[in-house]
Order: C-alpha cells, then sequence, then structure tokens
C-alpha cells in the first residue's frame, strides 16, 4: 500500500491550496470562504522517488452544530484514522487558536505521525518570530510554508517522508476500470458510492449541491478493481451562478473524460429531465460506455408493467444513446446493486473491442447487396472499404467516392449492421466518412 498523507486543520487556514501546491494540479476547489471542500479528497506525490496519496479534507470545525460542518470532521476524522503521517496546517496570520488547540488535542490522541505546517509564512528570508507560538501545541517543530509560493513545501515533505514506513515493491494497478457516477443534484450518486464502499466515504444530505469536488475511491471485488469517482450533480447552466457551482461542473466534466464508463443516474420518482439528457449528452459526445442507472426504484408504486414502461421512457428521451442498458436499483436498499460490477465490466469490454477489417469488410458487402447506397442525380454511393481505427470507443472509417452521397440515415444504417452483428453494448460508435477517388486504386 502506498503511504497516505492527510491535511487537516480548521476551516480556511490555506488546506486546499497546500494541497494544490503539493500535487502541482488545480484539483482542489480554492476559494476564500470557510468550508468549500467538504469531502476527502484524493491525489498521487511523488517525493525523492517515492509515490504516496495525498488527502484534502475539509475543515475540522470542534463542537459544531450545523449539519455539514459536523459531516465535514467526521470525513477528516475518517482520513485522520486511514494515514500514514497527519499534516496539521495552522495559520500564522491568525495565530494559535483555541480551535487548532482543540484539533492537535484530537490528533495527539490519534497516536499518529503529525507534522505541523504553519501556512502563509509569505515573506522570505527572517524567520517570523510569531511561528513560536505554535510551539505550545505540543506537536514538535512547526515548519514555515506558503502555499502560495510554495517556500517550504520541500521541508514538510522531507518531515512527512521520514514518517513513511519502508518501501515495497508496489504493483501497477493497470487493470483498474474508472467509473464516473455522474447526473443532476440529489438524485444519489453519493449514496450508490457509499452502499458499494460500505463506508461513509462521501458525505450524503438531501441538501442539493452537498458534493462538491470529484471524489475517487477505490473498490476491489471478485468482479475486479474499480475506482469510482462521485462527481457533484450538475445543474442548468442558469442556475450556475456561484463560482463554486461553476467549478463543480467543470469538475464532473474533466471526470466523464478521466473515466472509462459513466455510470448516468436519473431519479425514478421524477423519470429523465431536461437536465438528465444534457448530462447524458455530455458521456455520450466524450464517447464514453455508459450504464444508466435508475435509482429509488424502491419508492415507486409498481405493478407488472412499471419496468417496461419506465425503459420505454427513458429510451424515448435519450433517444441518441438506445445502445446503453438500463439497470434500475435502489442505494438506499442496495436492491440490484451488485448487478452494476458485471455490468460495468462488460460495457468496457464491449467499448475495447477490436474487429477485423476483414469481418468489417463482409459485413459491408452484405449490408450494401441489402440496402442499395443512396443516388443522387444519377451518381451512386460507392463504400470500398471499411477499417478500425481507435477504440473507446470504436471507431470506424468508411472509404468512398463521395462523402455528399454518405447520407445521415445510411450512416445510422451501417452503424445498426455493425451493432447487430458484433454488439458493442453500452458504448458509442464514431463513424468516419472519408473520399477516395477510383484512379486511386
Amino acid at each position: 500500500m502506498k503511504p497516505l498523507v492527510a491535511i487537516v486543520g480548521r476551516p480556511n487556514v490555506g488546506k486546499s491550496m497546500l494541497f494544490n501546491k503539493l500535487c502541482g494540479q488545480r484539483l482542489s476547489i480554492v476559494e476564500d470562504i470557510p468550508g468549500v471542500t467538504r469531502d476527502r479528497l484524493y491525489a498521487q506525490c511523488e517525493w525523492r522517488n517515492r509515490v504516496f496519496d495525498i488527502v484534502d479534507t475539509g475543515g475540522i470545525e470542534p463542537g459544531t452544530d450545523d449539519q455539514i460542518l459536523s459531516f465535514m470532521r467526521e470525513q477528516a476524522e475518517i482520513a485522520i484514522h486511514t494515514a500514514t503521517v497527519i499534516v496539521f496546517v495552522c495559520d500564522i496570520k491568525t495565530g494559535m487558536t483555541a480551535s487548532d488547540q482543540e484539533v492537535a488535542n484530537m490528533l495527539l490522541r490519534s497516536g499518529k505521525p503529525v507534522v505541523l505546517a504553519v501556512n502563509k509564512a509569505d515573506q522570505t528570508g527572517r524567520e517570523n518570530p510569531d511561528i513560536y507560538e505554535f510551539y505550545n501545541l505540543g506537536l514538535g517543530d512547526p515548519i514555515a510554508v506558503s502555499a502560495v509560493h510554495g517556500h517550504g513545501t520541500g521541508d514538510l515533505l522531507d518531515a512527512c517522508f521520514d514518517h513513511f514506513p519502508p518501501e515495497e515493491e508496489e504493483e501497477e494497478e493497470e487493470d483498474v476500470v474508472k467509473v464516473a457516477v455522474i447526473g443532476k443534484p440529489n438524485v444519489g450518486k453519493s449514496s450508490l458510492v457509499n452502499r458499494i464502499l460500505g463506508e461513509e466515504r462521501v458525505i450524503v444530505s438531501n441538501v442539493a449541491g452537498t458534493t462538491r469536488d470529484a471524489v475517487d475511491s477505490f473498490f476491489e471485488n471478485e468482479q475486479g478493481k474499480f475506482l469510482f469517482i462521485d462527481t457533484a450533480g450538475m445543474r442548468k447552466k442558469s442556475k450556475v451562478d456561484d463560482r463554486i457551482e461553476k467549478f463543480s461542473v467543470l469538475r464532473g466534466t474533466m471526470a466523464i473524460e478521466r473515466s472509462d464508463v459513466c455510470l448516468i443516474m436519473i431519479d425514478a420518482q421524477e423519470g429523465v429531465t431536461e437536465q438528465d439528457t444534457k448530462v447524458a449528452g455530455l458521456a455520450h459526445e466524450a464517447g464514453k460506455a455508459c450504464i444508466i442507472v435508475v435509482n429509488k426504484w424502491d419508492a415507486i408504486e409498481k405493478d407488472g408493467k412499471t419496468m417496461d414502461k419506465m425503459r420505454q421512457d427513458v429510451m424515448r428521451d435519450l433517444s441518441y444513446m438506445t445502445y446503453a442498458p438500463i439497470v434500475f436499483i435502489s442505494a438506499l436498499t442496495g436492491q440490484r446493486v451488485d448487478r452494476l460490477f458485471e455490468l460495468i465490466n462488460y460495457v468496457n469490454n464491449q467499448a475495447a473491442m477490436r474487429i477485423t477489417t476483414g469481418m468489417l469488410n463482409s459485413l459491408l458487402a452484405d449490408a450494401t447487396a441489402r440496402v442499395q447506397p443512396p443516388t443522387d442525380k444519377g451518381r451512386r454511393l460507392k463504400v470500398y472499404y471499411m477499417t478500425q481505427v481507435g477504440i473507446k470507443p470504436p471507431h470506424f472509417v468508411c472509404f468512398c467516392n463521395d462523402s455528399r452521397l454518405f447520407h445521415f440515415s445510411y450512416q445510422r444504417y451501417i452503424e445498426n449492421q455493425i451493432r447487430s452483428t458484433f454488439g458493442l453494448e453500452g458504448t458509442p460508435v464514431r463513424l468516419t466518412v472519408r473520399e477516395r477517388s477510383d484512379k486511386e486504386g
């Protein structure tokens, strides 16, 4: 197992900015409002040729009544429990506070090695004498750092490195399927991830918009290894007015890009809304293997035809992705959640399928004999041959005499013939048309 460094501290001391500086990416949303980071957020770092994970936590607010703040505290406690080393961040500008002392006591009780980082020491040169009061926390020598400029981060990482266990041979995680859980706010994305992981990994609350960052969770069972990316619910653009929401939508889009398979979650009680079609469209455009997950199925009054009717409604409303399998689940009760792993592996394999040029061309000969290619002003479309040029999604190129004659409807026909012969369930298919004159061969 890779070592895990947890960054903790009270709200607004600059934990997320330090996290971003250490991992060299803008992964954590940084904003001058306390409580922006809510879930634990992971990234991979490297220092002195050693790879380790780093986790950014929501600010710990000791003795809070606010529902979300108490969730954040629980999340931070879970991170502390699983960490190899804890980096406790304080703020030199506000000085040592009673909250810092309470968090320090909590960390001392955990028995984990703690590195004390005093942030916002932005001036170089002479050491700021204000740093000495942090010795009162009883956590050893404070390290002055500046998350904005990067001063002191090397010393900080060296101090963490000293607490890492001896390096073992760490196997490469080549065969992990990355699964993005996407959908509009409050459809149960976080509840599903928690149900799968069996721990309170993601903050769940029926306050819409609770998850703001895309959060990664590793899970392994007999079906394989999976990395679940729980994304912030994507709202309509017009409703995205505050900057943090905008970041969340962007982060959700990035999570789709990183994934192999997208679980598009839909609320069974609401059916497919306009927003669902937009979210699904992002996954379709990105060429990702998709599964449509209808959640909250336990809350629906059912008779023998309810599921078939719902399936028809979903296929009608998401008519551009009829290739995606539909599964009806309840994240609350766990109904049919186990089926997801089999489906994820299945659609991931379908998206990576390669078909030989020989097989494609015999299919093409058969398809053009069955339905004649279109003509225009006496000129008939000739399709010379077809070949596969890519996977994830499967990408085919058709060479023909005149691309203007290759109407969209005929392209759809060819795509349907490929699907009916080779399956390719759960994945979009890309078809590119290229012209080639008769003289060329």
